[in-house]
């Protein structure tokens, strides 16, 4: 075995050379460079924190509004879930992370700079997503360049994960929102007449003979979309070996999501006509969220339990 190259260290000056940092991780033949379980790690320990704070330093404005927007705007709330549970799967992967050959590799530098230039453009444009994007991809660009691509496979669905955090474009989010209002109108106009209520629907206005009942925004089920969707990868990811069948529970995560606002917007009809029209603008009406998410999460559990019996029956045929 070759005996590993000793590099010698500048001494710390107030500024910060980037370029020796880039180089010193890269000096060794990248092609025969392992990292033993409980050894040391390629980059000393204060050059990360010295890159990791550039990085906080570079994003702080973007990460601060990023944070704020979680926080109040309730349809990107589950925001502040989805780094918690990548951050989860690498301590997860941990050991496993630490038996992978460390291979660094030049081509994260233009990973890198694609990265800076799409936070320029982001930031010139006032493009709030593609700002945004440009960690997730400066991250991958720095996977790359200090542990190689073999260290990005294995982290790979981590990373991907963390595109959930970052809210759509609002172009984006008015183009699936309206289409979804009109969705769940219609499925409630079909439905309600079935069961004794009178129903004249105008576009997203559902017009009851007690009341008329508007599909806002807020009642697109775009909210529990977006928060159904990320929570059906990580039930997935959790509760499921199949890589098939855990991209088939995210898909449907979709249309539970729609048939479950369905369903909202059918009871509040039924409760309105039947009960009392206030009650649709109180309590019932603010609380038919979190049931309704709940319901979505039973429908999203049965379909998995569903599709395991029907696996273990075709093989118990086999």
């Amino acid at each position: 075995m070759r005996k590993p190259t000793l590099l010698a260290y500048p001494e710390l000056s107030p500024t910060i050379d980037i370029s020796w940092i880039v180089s010193t991780v890269l000096q060794s033949d990248t092609s025969s460079v392992r990292r033993e379980v409980g050894a040391s790690p390629v980059v000393p320990l204060w050059q990360l924190i010295i890159l990791s704070g550039i990085i906080l330093w570079l994003y702080r404005s973007i990460l601060f509004h990023l944070v704020g927007q979680w926080w109040h705007d309730p349809n990107f709330s589950h925001g502040f879930f989805v780094p918690l549970f990548s951050a989860l799967i690498i301590w997860q992967e941990r050991q496993n992370l630490a038996q992978l050959p460390l291979r660094p590799s030049w081509s994260g530098l233009p990973i890198s700079a694609l990265a800076m230039c799409t936070l320029v453009v982001g930031q010139l444009g006032a493009e709030l997503f593609l700002s945004r994007s440009s960690l997730l991809i400066l991250l991958a660009g720095l996977i790359v360049l200090f542990c190689g691509w073999t260290y990005f496979r294995a982290l790979l669905f981590p990373w991907a994960f963390l595109i959930l955090m970052i809210p759509i474009p609002t172009i984006i989010f008015n183009q699936i929102t309206f289409p979804l209002q009109l969705l769940a109108s219609r499925v409630s106009g079909l439905v309600l007449p079935l069961l004794g209520v009178p129903v004249l629907r105008e576009g997203n206005v559902i017009n009851l003979p007690a009341m008329a009942l508007e599909v806002a925004e807020a009642c697109s089920g775009i909210r529990s979309l977006m928060s159904l969707v990320a929570l059906a990868i990580i039930y997935g990811y959790l509760m499921e070996k199949r890589l098939w069948v855990r991209w088939v529970l995210a898909f449907a995560s979709v249309p539970i999501a729609v048939v479950a606002n369905s369903v909202r917007i059918i009871g509040t009809g039924l409760l309105v006509q039947y009960w009392d029209p206030e009650k649709a603008e109180g309590y019932f009406h603010a609380s038919w969220g979190w049931i309704i998410f709940v319901i979505s999460l039973v429908m999203l559990y049965a379909l998995h339990n569903l599709m395991s019996m029907i696996l273990e029956k075709a093989g118990a045929k086999e």
